[in-house]
């Protein structure tokens, strides 16, 4: 688990986008937002679901670098906001054990 974090960690986004992410935890509910953002039912674990949403952060990435016209800001955010969160729940359970 501490490579997921790692690979959090190392992670290079421009500050805006992050801080946009940092003030949307608020309304992170992982139920409603994992199910519309992975196209699942039922949300994957949190160890899951972080590798999952990293390989779409990537391509978000990607197409922001590009400058790609399919390029969302507000997915993107969406997407990141989900990664906190998700590392936050991963987090917590690690150190309840």
């Amino acid at each position: 688990m501490n490579d997921i974090f790692s690979l959090l960690k190392a992670l290079n986004r421009p500050q805006l986008l992050i801080r946009a992410a940092q003030c949307g935890q608020v309304d992170y509910n992982r139920t409603r937002d994992l199910r519309r953002l992975l196209k699942v039912n039922t949300p994957p674990s949190p160890g899951a679901a972080i590798m999952s949403l990293m390989a779409h952060e990537e391509d978000l990435e990607e197409k922001r670098m590009t400058g790609d016209a399919g390029y969302s800001i507000a997915r993107h955010v969406e997407v990141l906001i989900a990664m906190i969160g998700e590392a936050r729940l991963l987090r917590a359970k690690l150190s309840a054990h």
